[in-house]
């Protein structure tokens, strides 16, 4: 886990943090977005956010 950064820690975050928090957030949102409009189900694109969020986690803590 030496590897996770606490933002607490690294405030004030810098240009390059910042606008890969904003380009990561767009393509999410765009994702999603195309995800609706396709006519994907509500509860699998949910049910697939969380298990992305859940395995980064995973990754995160036990390297």
């Amino acid at each position: 886990m030496s590897k996770v950064t606490r933002l607490r820690h690294a405030l004030p975050m810098s240009h390059d943090i910042n606008a890969a928090v904003n380009a990561l957030d767009k393509a999410i949102s765009e994702a999603v977005n195309a995800a609706k409009a396709a006519g994907l189900p509500q509860g699998l694109i949910v049910g697939l956010l969380c298990g992305h969020a859940h395995a980064q986690t995973h990754q995160m803590v036990t390297v």
